[in-house]
């Protein structure tokens, strides 16, 4: 799991292909105009880019800001669960998860 949501292009190039295939003309100015295939590929269109990052920023939105993981964040670890089910009951540890999964809904 990426650790920081995709914020450049470069983001999207690297699953594009393996290796280092592609550089930058001026690396100080990352953009599409600067962008130069160093293994004989074809260049993918800004569109490809635009359109890849988007998906890339649409999955990573969906992983890291969605309930599932703030339920995820916010659980017990496995252990204290079992812990918690072997200690009191499935129906204790029932009403301890039913507090995070009432606090982050299904949408």
């Amino acid at each position: 799991m990426r650790l920081e949501r995709p914020t450049h292009i470069e983001d999207y190039l690297v699953t594009v292909r393996v290796g280092q295939w592609f550089g930058w003309t001026d690396s100080k100015n990352k953009i599409y105009a600067n962008l130069l295939v160093l293994d004989g590929g074809a260049k993918p269109t800004e569109s490809d880019c635009t359109t890849g990052l988007a998906a890339l920023q649409s999955a990573w939105d969906l992983e890291n800001d969605s309930y599932k993981s703030q339920r995820r964040a916010e659980y017990p670890s496995i252990v204290d669960q079992l812990d918690d089910i072997y200690n009191n009951g499935i129906d204790a540890w029932k009403a301890t998860i039913k507090v995070t999964k009432d606090k982050y809904p299904k949408p």
